[in-house]
Formats: structure tokens, sequence, C-alpha cells
């Protein structure tokens, strides 16, 4: 099952661009607002799947209107969209 909006749930997972490259991982989900570090640690991604991590210098925030789809293990990313 895909939908289309992030959550708490979804930190640790891969953000993929629109062709399916991996861009980063989704590090922490903050009132709603999720947060993408494009070069996490080993270290990161694993405090990001247990909740533990908190938004960083180089994290870049993600809308949900910026997302295709999140499935079980990725966040897609429409073709329009861009982190800066």
């Amino acid at each position: 099952m895909t939908r289309n909006c992030i959550t708490p749930e979804d930190e640790g997972k891969r953000v993929l661009n629109a062709d399916g490259l991996t861009i980063g991982r989704l590090i922490t989900v903050e009132d709603g607002l999720g947060y993408v570090d494009p070069d996490p640690c080993v270290t990161d991604t694993i405090k990001a799947r247990l909740g533990w991590s908190d938004v960083t210098d180089t994290a870049h925030p993600l809308h949900d209107d910026n997302v295709e789809t999140v499935s079980r293990d990725a966040i897609r990313l429409r073709r329009r969209s861009r982190i800066p």
C-alpha cells in the first residue's frame, strides 16, 4: 500500500527522486514537516529508524506536496520537486 504524506513512522526511509535515484534519507518529522539528510552516516540512519534524530544543519525540509508516494521502504518525490 502506498500513500503520499509522510509521518514519523517514515523516519529512516530512503528519499528517491522521480527517476528512482536515492537523494538522501528522511531523518525526522516534526509538526508534519519532514527533514531529509542528503548524506546520512550509518549512525544517523539507525537513529532515524529508532526515532532519535533531530534536525541537523545539513537537513532539508520536505513538504507533503513534494511527495509522489510513500511505500514500505522509500519516499519518492514528484517530478517537479526539488530539495535545495
